[in-house]
């Protein structure tokens, strides 16, 4: 894994994908990664804009410049992460994916689907993902393009 230069790392998630957070969350614990979770806390039924928007929001500050989302899916979760103008979420449900969201698109939220990977993949997905670094070049050119103009 890379240095991640002190940078803390949020996460997110709604009900579907609370325990599969739990399980990330003793992984960063175990290797010295900062975190904060943003939410929620249980596995109690809620709605995964709030929580989208919360990482949106974080990320858009500059509070935080990576964060890893968890829903059934991680589609939902992404969608919504992603009307934020400051986030390039990406479903990643295997390590390729993951490298390349980093790599191609600059990605700077991982959606992981709880529901569809086991545990040791969703810990080998955000690994992958938190090591890839952005290749820049033509993938520079179009991920500027991303940003809707107003």
């Amino acid at each position: 894994m890379k240095n991640l230069d002190g940078k803390v790392i949020a996460l997110a998630s709604d009900h579907a994908g609370f325990a599969k957070k739990q399980v990330i969350i003793k992984y960063l614990n175990d290797n010295g990664i900062a975190f904060e979770d943003l939410g929620c806390y249980t596995d109690e039924s809620v709605d995964y804009p709030v929580y989208a928007h919360k990482m949106g929001d974080a990320i858009e500050s500059g509070k935080y410049e990576i964060g890893i989302t968890f829903c059934g899916s991680g589609q939902g979760i992404s969608i919504a992460a992603n009307k934020h103008q400051g986030v390039r979420s990406g479903v990643c449900w295997n390590t390729e994916i993951a490298a390349l969201a980093r790599q191609h698109n600059n990605a700077n939220v991982c959606a992981v689907p709880g529901r569809f990977v086991s545990d040791e993949e969703a810990v080998a997905i955000v690994k992958t993902f938190l090591s890839a670094d952005f290749e820049g070049g033509r993938h520079a050119r179009r991920v500027d393009l991303i940003p809707v103009e107003k």
